[in-house]
């Protein structure tokens, strides 16, 4: 009897023991992104698998309004608090690496030359060396947006496809009132959209140009190339009888979802917000074709890093959580609940994602996307609106403003590298 109760006694000692250990072999990690309702529930599938695969790790998920995330996750970090994988803009990067928030992944895990041939090219901006210090689950690229239902009274049969067709069908979609007022834009536009995108690494492209040289260190659009770019684009909303108008209904994506624009050039992400709204019927196809054909296109992305906070078992942890989010599995499953674009051409390009009615123009134009690697996103994006302002509200020539945008981009560009 004594001998019974003493194993009973072990037995029980031995499943305590086992408990503890399995407690203290379990490891919690935090991930950080800023709040978009697509974003966090794709995130919580992501999580949620990530964890059935790996019972020993718990993923806390937390996020913040877009306004107030930088701010956040600046003040956290040092603090050795806050995320152990976060989520950033991939043109703030070099503003992480010098701040000493993120660490670069792991050479074993995330080799050079393997990220380099799986992922579309643009992801080699997050590359210094031989060492990355993110990468995207998803990526975006620009596209052509139409209301169908416009389309169809004004008797255009399809979308454009060139820069010639693109003028003709905006003349087409566009309203006035008795007064000649527009009522109705034939396309949107606004350099504080996504239009400074689309001019700089798409019409000046198209004209034949090239925006920056020296790995975007150095200014290269106030040429021929850039000055005719600039001509094409102003003419949309400055000539006789202009197709556009800037600040119409305050924000272009607003114009297009109130069903007062026939045509608006944004990005992958806009598809959710689209998606349902009362009233609006849209189709989407790639950017229209310039000069001989010539395609071209910008594409950015959201990265996920493992911050500096992240040590011993969270770091490991960590790179296990960056390897599943970077997966195959992943990208799809943000491809189809986020709605933007796998990072790599083996979920992109699948004959069902390349050739899907909403997302396939986004991923065919991915073939062709640059990225245009900021030192300065939002300072470099005002340069533009102050460019176009000034020849729109001072009428000031069109050569003149180019060359003073030009300059001031210049100068901010080498006091941060120089920095």
């Amino acid at each position: 009897m004594r001998s019974h109760l003493k194993g009973l006694v072990l037995a029980g000692l031995t499943s305590s023991t086992a408990l503890f250990a399995t407690g203290a072999m379990a490891v919690e990690i935090e991930y950080w992104q800023y709040y978009f309702d697509a974003r966090v529930d794709a995130m919580e599938t992501l999580i949620e698998n990530f964890e059935a695969a790996n019972p020993d790790i718990t993923v806390t998920m937390t996020h913040f309004p877009y306004a107030d995330y930088r701010t956040k996750v600046a003040a956290a970090i040092p603090a050795g608090e806050g995320p152990d994988v976060v989520q950033l803009f991939y043109g703030w990067l070099n503003d992480y690496v010098e701040a000493e928030l993120i660490q670069p992944l792991p050479a074993d895990s995330f080799p050079a030359a393997r990220i380099d041939a799986e992922f579309f090219p643009m992801v080699q901006a997050m590359k210094d060396g031989d060492a990355y210090w993110a990468l995207p689950t998803a990526v975006r690229s620009l596209a052509l947006f139409y209301n169908e239902r416009l389309f169809e009274e004004a008797g255009i049969e399809s979308p454009p496809e060139t820069l010639v067709e693109l003028l003709d069908a905006a003349e087409k979609l566009t309203k006035r009132d008795g007064a000649g007022n527009i009522t109705q834009v034939g396309i949107t536009a606004g350099m504080t959209a996504q239009d400074h995108h689309w001019w700089r690494e798409g019409l000046v492209r198209q004209y034949g140009g090239e925006p920056y040289l020296d790995d975007y260190k150095t200014v290269n659009y106030n040429t021929e190339s850039g000055l005719a770019a600039l001509d094409f684009y102003t003419n949309l909303f400055m000539n006789e009888n202009p197709v556009s108008a800037i600040g119409f209904m305050d924000e272009p994506q607003a114009a297009f979802k109130a069903g007062r624009a026939g045509m608006h050039i944004d990005g992958s992400f806009r598809i959710g917000s689209l998606d349902g709204t009362r009233g609006l019927k849209w189709g989407v196809t790639e950017l229209p074709s310039g000069l001989d054909g010539a395609r071209s296109n910008y594409s950015s992305y959201w990265v996920n890093a493992i911050t500096t906070k992240a040590e011993g078992e969270k770091y490991d942890a960590a790179v296990k959580f960056m390897e599943y989010i970077t997966s195959d599995e992943a990208m799809q499953i943000w491809l189809d609940t986020v709605g933007e674009l796998p990072a790599k051409p083996s979920v992109g390009m699948t004959e069902a994602n390349a050739n899907d009615d909403v997302f396939g123009p986004f991923i065919r134009g991915l073939a062709y996307a640059h990225t245009t690697k900021f030192a300065n996103e939002s300072g470099q994006r005002q340069l533009m609106v102050e460019m176009v302002e000034r020849i729109q509200l001072e009428g000031m020539d069109l050569a003149e403003s180019l060359a003073i945008a030009a300059e001031a981009e210049q100068k901010l560009l080498d006091e941060y590298y120089s920095d």
